[in-house]
């Protein structure tokens, strides 16, 4: 594998010295660029742009050509380990991913299995080689998986929910069923990001979209328990360097202590939790990646460029800060938005590093 050219993304995770703050946004391969929609377009689907490695590996690379990126995100989808369990997936237009199989019984749940990572995953660790050979040591690679609660939410509901009430049912009538869901997946994440690692990615992330729905009992134990049964069976190491974990609750602002108990390198924080507080709750245990409102993407670029001094300002000096938004990107931003605020992060953050 080509010599990193740029590190900065992984040593702001050890909390190493860097020049300046590290930056790289959520959802940055997507739709707010017109020419991820013209690859999209040719790939035919959503899951053929997945499985298809070469344009998988050309939409990873698309912003890194636009931006100064301090990292490069894996293109797929945080359902494609469901979807390697047979159950179903597909993406209707305007209402997101469905599942045909849903898991709403003891018995659809002991179906599940710990998918193969060479068969029926095997396009994923594809697109992170061709991606990491095609990154040439520009920046490094983020492999992802979604966190077994965030997961097995959509495999329960059927699709994307606004109440939870199918799994939310199941939690509290029949939480055994849900823990072997859980147990199942937290398995298979292991596995799935282990395999991405071997492949060549140099830093993983956990999202965990939906633990903040939950009470602060019921997040740690049907959704932190499983990420750090994850952390724990993590490779940290590979090719002579560490592999920095990232666990990333949105809504999670209130349990920062208990997330960092489990052992990751970094969390992400959304736009809910002030930096500050953060940086002083948690102290140098981990570093923090975050946290702007995407939504700050619409306004004007000098208030774009205002609200990055603010939070890097708020972080302080020293490293340990990745900044990044507090979720995806919307795809409605203009890209000339996002420019101006991964530029006000190059030239704003050198002062913070001194």
């Amino acid at each position: 594998m080509a010599e990193l050219q740029n590190d900065r993304f992984l040593r702001a995770l050890l909390k190493e010295p860097v020049d300046r703050t590290p930056v790289w946004m959520m959802r940055q391969a997507g739709r707010y660029l017109p020419e991820y929609r013209a690859t999209r377009k040719q790939a035919g689907s959503f899951m053929d742009l997945c499985r298809n490695k070469e344009l998988a590996c050309e939409v990873t690379l698309q912003p890194l050509e636009r931006f100064p990126l301090d990292a490069a995100i894996l293109f797929s989808d945080i359902l494609t380990i469901p979807d390697a369990m047979g159950l179903g997936l597909r993406f209707e237009t305007g209402e997101g991913p469905v599942f045909d199989k849903p898991v709403r019984t003891l018995a659809d749940a002991k179906k599940l299995f710990v998918p193969d990572m060479g068969s029926d995953l095997g396009y994923v660790m594809d697109a992170v080689s061709t991606i990491r050979k095609n990154l040439n040591g520009r920046v490094p690679l983020i492999g992802f998986s979604g966190s077994p609660w965030t997961l097995a939410t959509y495999m329960v509901e059927g699709g994307s929910s606004k109440t939870y009430a199918k799994i939310k049912a199941m939690m509290y009538d029949e939480p055994a069923t849900l823990h072997h869901i859980l147990d199942v997946l937290a398995d298979s994440v292991i596995a799935y990001l282990n395999a991405q690692i071997e492949s060549g990615a140099q830093a993983v992330q956990i999202f965990d979209t939906w633990g903040g729905v939950l009470t602060p009992r019921d997040y740690q134990e049907f959704s932190l328990r499983y990420m750090h049964k994850i952390v724990d069976g993590l490779k940290r190491e590979n090719e002579g360097r560490k592999v920095p974990v990232i666990l990333f609750t949105k809504g999670g602002g209130q349990w920062l202590e208990k997330m960092t108990a489990t052992g990751a390198d970094a969390l992400g924080l959304d736009w809910t939790t002030d930096i500050d507080e953060a940086r002083a709750r948690v102290g140098d245990q981990v570093a923090l990646q975050g946290n702007m409102d995407p939504s700050i993407l619409y306004a004007k670029p000098e208030r774009i460029r205002e609200e990055v001094a603010t939070i890097l300002a708020k972080y302080g000096k020293g490293t340990g800060h990745i900044f990044n938004l507090g979720h995806g990107i919307h795809p409605e931003v203009n890209p000339e938005h996002a420019g101006a605020f991964i530029n006000a992060v190059v030239e704003l953050s050198p002062q913070y590093h001194k």
